[in-house]
């Protein structure tokens, strides 16, 4: 069984914010000339790293639920300019929409169990109601219609 990570989305006011980011991070490092990847930093390293990477993914929360997530592709320790443990989070640039599922703030990041994990909403129902506008889609899981 996967086991994942859950992280607040800082910055993004929805899930198709975030996605515009990811896009924009990914064209800037190709006109630099650096590997097109999308990473994320953070302190700690995660202790459960293989069962992370055997099909795990990064779950963001995005003002206060969670709404998609990215699959993980790599996790890579390293130290910076200061001598201090980081951790470069490495994910597939594809954000994949989840039905929200509400989470209070927390620091860093947190372990998610797969049986606590919400579906895509591309698997609810088998049809993607991804094409929904997000306001309205919310609104709709909120009566219990999706």
């Amino acid at each position: 069984m996967s086991l994942h990570l859950l992280k607040l989305c800082v910055g993004a006011e929805s899930l198709e914010d975030h996605r515009e980011w990811i896009a924009h991070t990914l064209e800037r490092k190709r006109r630099a000339g650096l590997p097109e990847e999308q990473l994320h930093t953070t302190r700690m390293v995660p202790k459960q790293r293989d069962a992370l990477l055997q099909g795990g993914s990064l779950y963001w929360v995005i003002k206060g639920s969670i709404q998609g997530r990215q699959k993980l592709l790599d996790i890579r320790p390293f130290k910076d300019d200061e001598g201090i443990n980081r951790c470069h989070l490495v994910m597939e640039p594809v954000l994949f929409a989840t039905r929200p599922q509400p989470r209070r703030p927390f620091q860093g990041w947190r372990y998610l169990k797969a049986s606590d994990a919400p579906a895509d909403l591309s698997e609810l129902g088998g049809q993607s109601i991804e094409f929904i506008e997000p306001a309205m889609r919310q609104e709709l899981i909120e009566l219990g219609l999706i």
